[in-house]
């Protein structure tokens, strides 16, 4: 068994409660150093209430939760030292400049003279925004507001950073530069990364906690929560000269269904108790037809995440 990294967010049993409507009820899950994790979860799941606890913008009702070695509740400044947070609308202000703006946020942080310009002019090459100092933030698209949102909670080089739908609004040449500096972050910083997009999860994050109505349904890896798709695994067959029925027939197949055809190669989805592939081969050389391919599939995580936010 994979041996886990050190916790560096440990959540236990958090609840939050809106008098009587449940948000978040009794949610516990870590994300060990150097991690980059998944958050996934339906609108209104409870992603962005375990974000905010998390970073000590928001109590907890019930429950514990630690950042990098501190309680959030009994040290949110030790806790908001050591984090870096995007929420899902970047907290900016405007009328500035983005050279101001992260400017006053490194005084905030408590940088100033050289180390302060070091800091700035640092943290926007990484983010893709130099030679944007004089740029007024309210003359931004979405797409770089967010990389300017991004940079101010890379600015103090925290060992954590919670970021809550942090490629929202870029475009396609935009996604590719984030996605290289998220990736180049694992190992020296821990992420816990809230998304809709499950193809970025995919890109970008090994495991994956899944949580719908306030509740946490399913964490892993992404092949063990591929794994937990309803249908599970199956095969693709691609042959000339055998029809579903006959497939079907044979005693390892549970279920077979049909894809497709391109001219006389019909294509099937092929459920099994065990690998039928050898009996499928069989089958099509005892009876003269072709075979172009036999291949094993998982189920993708968007299959998953159907079943298992479907489940609730």
């Amino acid at each position: 068994m994979r041996k886990r990294a050190t916790p560096m967010i440990e959540a236990v049993s958090l609840t939050k409660a809106y008098g009587p409507r449940i948000a978040l009820d009794d949610v516990s899950f870590s994300v060990g150093k150097g991690e980059i994790v998944g958050f996934l979860g339906p609108n209104g799941a409870g992603k962005t209430t375990t974000m905010r606890i998390l970073t000590g913008f928001l109590p907890a009702t019930r429950g514990d939760a630690r950042v990098a070695g501190f309680d959030v509740f009994e040290s949110p400044r030790e806790v908001k030292r050591r984090v870096g947070y995007l929420p899902e609308s970047p907290p900016l202000y405007p009328e500035l400049t983005v050279g101001d703006y992260l400017t006053f946020i490194a005084e905030l942080r408590g940088f100033s003279g050289a180390e302060r310009h070091r800091r700035t002019g640092g943290v926007m090459e990484r983010v893709g925004l130099r030679g944007w100092e004089r740029r007024i933030l309210g003359s931004l698209s979405k797409g770089y507001r967010q990389r300017v949102g991004l940079a101010q909670a890379l600015l103090h080089d925290p060992p954590v950073l919670i970021l809550d739908e942090p490629t929202s609004g870029l475009d396609p040449a935009q996604l590719v530069g984030i996605r290289d500096l998220v990736k180049s972050l694992a190992g020296t910083h821990t992420v816990i990364l809230s998304t809709h997009i499950l193809q970025e999860v995919e890109a970008l994050c090994p495991r994956a906690i899944v949580i719908a109505k306030g509740r946490l349904v399913a964490q892993g890896t992404l092949p063990e929560l591929c794994a937990l798709a309803p249908q599970g695994p199956w095969y693709l067959a691609e042959v000339d000269g055998l029809d579903g029925p006959r497939i079907g027939s044979l005693a390892e197949v549970d279920l077979v269904e049909p894809l497709g055809q391109d001219g006389a190669w019909r294509t099937f989805k092929v459920f099994a108790k065990a690998d039928p592939r050898p009996a499928i081969a069989q089958l099509a050389f005892a009876s003269g037809a072709r075979v172009r391919a036999l291949e094993h599939r998982l189920p993708t995580l968007e299959e998953a995440f159907v079943g298992i936010v479907g489940r609730e």
